[in-house]
This record gives C-alpha cells, sequence and structure tokens, in this order.
C-alpha cells in the first residue's frame, strides 16, 4: 500500500466520523462546566475549575477501552491521563486541554442567542465559547479515538490520551505537573489545536506546527507628578507620556536570531492593558501609569533578560529626557516566561506519518510552521518529546462569537484516526 492510500481497514474506521457524530459530542463538550471551565492568562484572577469536563472526557475514555486516572495538583483541576497498551513499539500521545478562555461580554455573543455556551450553528461553521479553543478540535480528538478503538486493532505501541487543565495559564497545574511529577513521556505527541487555515470558505487546510513561538507579559511603570485638574501645564502627567510611548513599543524590534519557521508575527508586543488614575481622585491628574504588554513571537535564543533590556532601552530612549518623568519595566508578577521551542524536525515522527496521512486525505502536503501560541506541545518539546499541534481550529482566536468551521473538524478527526493506526502499525 503506498501512502496516496487509504487501506480497506483504515476506510472502516474512518466511516464511523460522520459529521452528525461531531456535533453531537462538540455540543456536548462545549456545555459542559461552564462557565467554571474559563480560565484568564491574567495571574491575579482565580483559576479555573474543570472538575466537570475532566469526568466527562474520563468517562468517554473509559467507554472506548483506556485504562484511566486523574492526576490533580490543584483541587478541583483534575488531568485526564488514558492509556491502552499495545505490543513493544514507540509511543503515540493525543492531546488536548479542558479549560477555556472566560467570557467577560456576553452581550456580543449575538450568533449564539447571547449564551456563549450555546453551540449555535450557522452554514459550515459552529459558534460558541471553546469551539476552536478548543473543545471543538477535543471532539475531533475524541471522535477519532472513540473510531479506532471501536475497531479494536493490536498496536505495535502504547495509545496515550492526555487530556489538561491549566493550559490557558501556561500549564502550571497540568503539562507542567503531568510531565515532572507525574513521569509523563510519550515517545510522539499530537496536540488537537488551532492551525487551519483559508477561512470558512474556498481553499482551506490545516498546517502542522513543528515548533511554537514564547510569550511572556510586561509592566512598564511611569512616574510623573499628581496636579490639580485646573492646572494642567504645571504637572508631569504620566498618561500622557505613556501615550508618547505607545507606538514605539508596538513598532520596536527585539533582539533575535530569525528562526528556520518564524511565527505568524515575528518578536513584537501587544498593548493589552493600561491603568491610570484613582477613584474619588477625578479632580487630580494621576502620577502613576502602568502600561501591560504581552510579547509575543518569540523564538529561541530570546530570555526574559533580553526581553526587558529591549523594552527598557526604548522606554528610556523616549521618555529619559525629562527630569520630572521615570521608567521601570518589570516582567508581570506572578506570571511565566514562556521559551519559543526548537521545531521537530519534517523527516521525524509524528511529522512524517502525519504528513502522509494529510495528503492522502487532502491532496496535497500539509505547511509546516511555527504556532504563534502557547499551549502544551511546547511543555512537551521542553522534556525532549517530539511533539506537534495540529486542529482544525482557525488561528485567529475570536474574543467574542468564536467559531469552528464544521468541514475542517470531521476532516481532521479522520486525520487524526489515520495517524493513530499507521504510527502505532495496528491491525484490524
Amino acid at each position: 500500500m503506498s501512502a496516496k492510500e487509504l487501506s480497506a481497514f483504515e476506510q472502516s474506521v474512518i466511516e464511523k466520523i460522520t459529521e452528525e457524530s461531531w456535533l453531537m459530542l462538540a455540543t456536548d463538550l462545549i456545555k459542559c462546566g461552564q462557565p467554571d471551565s474559563g480560565n484568564a492568562l491574567d495571574p491575579d484572577q482565580p483559576s479555573a475549575k474543570e472538575e466537570a469536563i475532566a469526568h466527562m472526557v474520563a468517562g468517554e475514555l473509559k467507554g472506548m477501552g483506556f485504562d484511566v486516572e486523574m492526576p490533580v495538583k490543584t483541587r478541583g483541576r483534575p488531568n485526564v491521563l488514558g492509556r491502552i497498551k499495545g505490543a513493544d513499539g514507540p509511543s503515540l500521545m493525543i492531546n488536548d486541554h479542558l479549560d477555556t478562555y472566560p467570557v467577560v461580554e456576553p452581550e456580543k455573543w449575538d450568533k449564539t442567542d447571547f449564551d456563549p455556551y450555546k453551540a449555535t450553528r450557522h452554514g459550515n461553521l459552529l459558534f460558541a465559547r471553546g469551539t476552536s479553543d478548543t473543545r471543538g478540535n477535543m471532539a475531533s480528538a475524541l471522535l477519532a479515538l472513540r473510531a479506532v478503538t471501536d475497531a479494536k486493532p493490536e498496536f505495535q505501541g502504547e495509545l496515550l490520551a492526555c487530556f489538561t487543565v491549566d493550559e490557558e495559564r501556561d500549564g502550571t497545574d497540568g503539562s507542567i505537573f503531568m510531565l515532572e511529577e507525574m513521569g509523563l513521556n510519550p515517545d510522539y505527541s499530537i496536540t488537537a489545536e488551532p492551525t487551519a487555515w483559508g477561512g470558512p470558505e474556498g481553499h482551506w487546510g490545516m498546517s502542522i506546527s513543528t515548533a511554537n513561538s514564547g510569550h511572556c507579559l510586561v509592566e512598564v511603570e511611569v512616574k510623573g507628578t499628581k496636579g490639580h485638574i485646573w492646572r494642567p501645564d504645571i504637572v508631569a502627567n504620566p498618561i500622557l507620556e505613556a501615550g508618547r510611548l505607545l507606538a514605539d513599543l508596538e513598532t520596536m524590534a527585539f533582539t533575535h536570531v530569525p528562526d528556520k519557521f518564524m511565527g505568524h508575527t515575528p518578536p513584537m508586543c501587544s498593548i493589552v492593558r493600561i491603568r491610570s488614575g484613582l477613584t474619588g481622585e477625578i479632580q487630580f491628574s494621576p502620577d502613576i501609569c502602568v502600561v501591560t504588554l504581552s510579547v509575543v513571537g518569540i523564538v529561541p535564543g530570546m530570555t526574559m533578560e533580553s526581553v526587558l533590556q529591549d523594552i527598557n532601552k526604548v522606554a528610556k530612549d523616549v521618555l529619559g529626557g525629562s527630569n520630572e518623568i521615570t521608567v521601570s519595566v518589570q516582567q508581570v508578577p506572578g506570571s511565566l516566561f514562556v521559551a519559543g521551542t526548537d521545531n521537530v524536525e519534517a523527516d521525524q515522527e509524528p511529522v512524517v506519518t502525519l504528513s502522509a496521512v494529510y495528503e492522502t486525505m487532502r491532496g496535497e502536503a500539509p505547511k509546516l510552521n511555527r504556532k504563534n501560541a502557547f499551549n502544551d506541545t511546547i511543555r512537551f518539546r521542553e522534556k525532549g518529546i517530539n511533539a506537534v499541534t495540529f486542529g482544525p481550529g482557525e488561528d485567529g482566536w475570536a474574543a467574542d462569537n468564536e467559531w469552528i468551521s464544521i468541514p475542517k473538524s470531521v476532516e481532521a478527526a479522520k486525520i487524526y484516526a489515520v495517524t493513530i493506526l499507521r504510527l502505532l502499525g495496528a491491525s484490524g
């Protein structure tokens, strides 16, 4: 059998994967445990509670025949790990995460009748919080696992299914805990997260992200002088001074060595928050303004120290000429620095098999790229695991009216299923 063909056994497995079955599973996953599963990146916000969705996923895996455990670091946040042993051979893990972004403005969710967790179809798109990041992708992964295990194949290696908590906040209670304290160490991993491109219509596909960019959160504090609103001419207003700095932060160049695969954006600042002024003191201009920014697109070789040095230099160049203004730059307290990862080479697994299956199913070779966002793949790569990201969600992350393509999701499930069979040498 050539890589261009599906075997009769593989064809019989993917025939079990249908649009109807994906929609039913995705709809259930999307609403399960919400809104408690919403997990903000903000380190000063409460952590999510993923217990309900974890038990649902664990039940799904148990029904497929997995041996399931639910390791917990923090109460209310159980991870899910399923295993099916095979003969001696490489192990493959399918991974996804259980938390989602929180919803802050439900009044903007007109595509779901203003209920962000009500999965609602419009044409070939399904709208709801968690469709693209990442319960729609999770539905594709679980559907693939169900189709594979229903066929009762003999695996020449171990199949793992790992669903983690805390991914939206960089994995402390999830992937980091599973790796460092629970000894998780598969040979290969595929994370079902957004890598799709092409929009909802026309020519489309899904990239294989063989590396990830890193990120960090930084605060720039600008100090001036407090003064009465009637005398703006005699005060150094830090809001005005911070405003002069914003455009330079957005366009600044970070010290880095360009990588073989760069992300969708180069290393750059994303301004996310400006805080200033005190309640009850609107009669006075403030003496402190804090700009919070996320540095994204971080590639290997960049460090927290180099990032702070680069930002500090720009801040001092722009605002250092005034004796009444001082600037300080620091990492946001409680946040993590996430480094960019080295890529898995195209001639290594699981890229080889996943690429071959993709070409079989799609009629063209997949694009290989660096994913611009965090997911658990980063933590696996840090431990030397050959981990990649591949999934039907759009790599764009809508803040409101989040959506996913239904045809891409069904196609992804089929690609996952055949990849599992081939990587583990499964025979019917």
